[in-house]
């Protein structure tokens, strides 16, 4: 009986005891509340300029109460300076609040900042300014206070100064010194004066790290004033001693804008060292000191004028040999109607300017001068022996002339003309050879041969023009969005904007390689047309004198030179590392061309297909674009390189000794042994063409020293060390061309030499220019910014834009030089 009444109040018991659990519960809940609730509030009226010792824990919050003045006129700055003096606070740090009327400004003490792999940097002392919100009025007090609180049982003692900044208004062309570090950054207002809409804020250091960050914000608060957030609004760009930002009135409604400085935690950005990383992830490790002083000044940018005095002065220098390349075609049309009406005595005429055909001019081979059909000043330059014509009869030329089979002017349908004394194998590997052993072919079969070259490279300027303007839209926009300077390498001292592009200057000088580009092309097809007048009349000398003339790679070198100007230009949209193959691509075009040009005047019959010539160009541009990407300390594919650029100079030694009467087959070995056998072991004997070898032997030993050189320094620019062998090859074999000119007894013209004379000084003030080096993507962004220089012609182009102008004027004189006499670059006028 007791034991089933037990049972009975058995859950009685149970919910019993439930309830005194959850009384109990509430009952400490409401001693907690009542305990915070309890918790100390002290509110104090404060002035500025006074330190402010104090302690605080869990128990108590500390509000001071600040009021000043401020005026619509004047804008002064107001800084919170907080120090932390107790041990230990890491782990319960203080929390300032500062609320203002239109802004609130909170941050911790010590300051934890982060840095790569998230490391942590405690900072005890914290500065930072206070955003000033506008004001209506013409005076107006303004009210703001600082709450101090801590989660903290344990006191924190602390130290709290509120000071005004004098000098937070930044003045024109005054310049302004201060001290900043990653916890305390400092920010100063400019305000644009009556007159200027466009500025130029320049930051400078003497100290190259720590890395610093200059950042151009708009009056808004907050403003983003430390090193995880300085990226999030405005432009900004990184520094070490130099950084510089142009700014437009038009992109900041108020007229008026921040530079922000912030001190960055570390510099890894700009290229200093990288600390270890930490063994602990919670693990803090002192920053050290890391302050730095800078000096800041904002200068007006160039003004509206500027603008049209640079873009008439570009304009009026190539619209100059326009008119240069018109006067003297004036002159020459007025020289050679004279000559027509006889009023020069034929007897005092060299047999270049008689028409007289080189070998017949007393019954001997002379030079091969040009006549007035005549393509080259250097076009009689041998790169053999005896370079000039058989004598053949000029009866039988002219016989022959209009009596070639019209049926078929393909190249593959005969490789030979009618005439043809015996077979190629035999005539190419002839000890002395002669123009007219390598011009057998079908002239209509070669021009339609060479033409090819000018419809593949403009079918190729179309195609990789049009997806890189896209690509260079995207990136300035990205520019422009993003306010990311470091994107771009400019020369930020001399980089004038201009609607969406950032350095307008930079695109603008590249102009010279369209418009000489276009001059030349237009020469070029007036030589053409007057040629091709001359084989309709029959003219002896257009069909008989002479090396054999076409036009078609001369199309090809001036599409590729106004190509290479639009590339250029894009490539100064945005220059970085990633695009840099944009400017380099049709200069390795240009090389490759010329270097062709020079072999076809004096080989016609075995010059490269244009189909051969632009794969192997396309596998140079290949090869850069894997050099900038992968080159950069890869010894493996410098080895690589290196091997193939030796490979490919012998395969080319060897086509180029031969005169192309070789095989690459599986025989080549056995071949190779034989002839080192009987020519070296058997019998030493010399080699049968001399003055090829020297050349070759030349050239083998100046492409094996640049792979040597590769190799041993790996060069972070690849691009430029490609293009430094295509320069090296093309300089190479054009002394080559001149010397055998010379050797074979031909002259080269007065006003051809003043041609090569003027190009050559042109070109060595262009080299002094260029390589003065104002940006380089070989480093970081703010390391590039240490070569930036001012402008130095009007105030609005800097070296490398000289360094545009004068190498479009020499690209232009190298093409008259390769492509004709006096009398190509001249337009007569019939």
């Amino acid at each position: 009986m007791v034991l089933r009444s037990c049972c009975k109040f058995g859950p009685v018991l149970v919910w019993f005891r439930l309830g005194y659990v959850v009384l109990l519960w509430l009952c400490v809940t409401h001693l907690r509340c009542a305990r915070a609730e309890t918790k100390t509030v002290v509110q104090k009226d404060a002035e500025f300029d006074v330190t402010y010792n104090d302690t605080v824990t869990s128990d108590n919050q500390t509000i001071y109460a600040f009021n000043h003045t401020v005026s619509r006129n004047k804008t002064e700055g107001v800084r919170v300076t907080v120090d932390v003096l107790s041990e230990g606070a890491e782990s319960s740090p203080i929390l300032f609040v500062v609320r203002q009327k239109q802004a609130v400004l909170s941050f911790q003490v010590p300051l934890i900042l982060r840095g790569l792999y998230q490391r942590k940097y405690p900072y005890a002392h914290v500065g930072r300014t206070l955003c000033q919100p506008p004001t209506r009025s013409l005076t107006e007090t303004q009210y703001f206070f600082v709450d101090v609180s801590t989660l903290s049982s344990l006191g924190t003692h602390y130290q709290l100064r509120i000071s005004r900044v004098d000098s937070f208004t930044l003045h024109t062309d005054k310049k302004f010194s201060f001290t900043a570090s990653p916890s305390q950054p400092q920010y100063f207002k400019y305000v644009f004066p009556d007159g200027v809409d466009t500025v130029i804020v320049k930051v400078n250091s003497e100290m190259t790290f720590p890395c610093s960050v200059m950042s151009i914000q708009d009056i808004q608060c907050p403003v983003y004033d430390l090193d995880n957030n300085v990226a999030f609004i405005g432009m900004y760009q990184t520094m070490t001693k130099t950084a510089a930002i142009t700014v437009q009135r038009k992109d900041f409604p108020s007229n008026s804008f921040y530079v922000v400085v912030v001190v960055k935690t570390e510099d890894e950005a700009c290229g200093g060292p990288l600390r270890f990383y930490p063994l602990r992830p919670d693990e803090l490790i002192d920053a050290g000191n890391r302050s730095k002083t800078l000096d800041v000044v904002v200068s007006p940018a160039i003004s509206s004028d500027v603008y049209v005095m640079g873009m008439l002065f570009c304009l009026g220098i190539f619209l100059s040999f326009y008119l240069l390349t018109f006067l003297v075609a004036c002159v020459e049309n007025k020289r050679m109607h004279r000559r027509r009406e006889g009023l020069l005595n034929p007897t005092d005429m060299s047999p270049a300017e008689t028409g007289i055909p080189a070998t017949h001019y007393n019954g001997t081979l002379l030079d091969n001068a040009s006549t007035l059909s005549s393509e080259a000043i250097t076009d009689s330059i041998a790169s053999d022996a005896n370079y000039g014509y058989m004598e053949r009869s000029l009866e039988s030329v002219a016989g022959r002339s209009r009596q070639e089979s019209l049926s078929s002017i393909e190249e593959d349908d005969y490789d030979t003309l009618a005439d043809i004394d015996s077979d190629k194998n035999i005539v190419r590997t002839k000890k002395y050879l002669c123009v007219s052993d390598l011009a057998r072919k079908d002239k209509r079969v070669l021009s339609k041969k060479y033409q090819i070259y000018f419809w593949n490279i403009a079918t190729i300027g179309v195609f990789y023009a049009l997806p890189v303007i896209q690509l260079v839209i995207t990136y300035q926009t990205v520019v422009n969005v993003t306010g990311n300077q470091d994107i771009c390498y400019y020369n930020f001292l001399c980089a004038h904007p201009l609607g969406n592009l950032s350095a307008f200057n930079n695109i603008l000088s590249n102009l010279g390689y369209v418009m000489l580009g276009l001059l030349f092309l237009l020469i070029v097809l007036q030589r053409d047309v007057i040629h091709s007048r001359a084989l309709d009349r029959n003219d002896l000398n257009a069909l008989e004198c002479g090396i054999p003339k076409h036009f078609g790679l001369f199309y090809a070198m001036g599409t590729a030179l106004m190509m290479e100007g639009l590339l250029s230009a894009c490539y100064h949209v945005c220059p970085n590392y990633t695009n840099f193959q944009f400017d380099t691509s049709f200069m390795y075009m240009i090389a490759g061309l010329c270097v062709l040009k020079l072999y076809q005047k004096r080989h016609p019959d075995i010059n490269a297909s244009a189909y051969t010539a632009y794969a192997c160009l396309a596998a140079v541009i290949f090869f850069s674009v894997l050099g900038v990407v992968f080159g950069k300390g890869n010894m493996v594919f410098w080895i690589v390189f290196s091997v193939l650029h030796i490979l490919a100079t012998m395969l080319l030694s060897t086509q180029l000794y031969y005169m192309g009467r070789w095989r690459l087959d599986s025989g080549i070995l056995r071949r190779i042994v034989y002839v080192i056998y009987t020519d070296c072991i058997r019998q030493c004997s010399g080699p049968m063409y001399i003055d090829r070898m020297v050349l070759l032997v030349m050239g083998n030993i100046v492409n094996w020293s640049l792979a040597a050189y590769g190799l041993l320094k790996t060069p972070n620019d690849f691009a430029s060390y490609l293009l430094a062998i295509a320069i090296c090859n093309l300089l190479l074999y054009f002394a080559f061309y001149i010397i055998m000119k010379l050797r074979s007894g031909e002259r080269i013209q007065c006003m051809a030499m003043v041609c090569i004379l003027f190009t050559a000084v042109v070109w060595g003030f262009a080299l002094f220019f260029f390589f003065q080096g104002l940006s380089t993507w070989q480093k970081t962004p703010a390391e590039s910014r240490e070569h930036n220089r001012d402008c130095i012609v009007l105030s609005f182009f800097d070296d490398h834009d000289i360094w545009h102008f004068l190498s479009s004027i020499a690209m232009f004189g190298s093409f008259l030089v390769s492509a004709g006499d006096h009398s190509v670059m001249l337009i007569e006028f019939k």
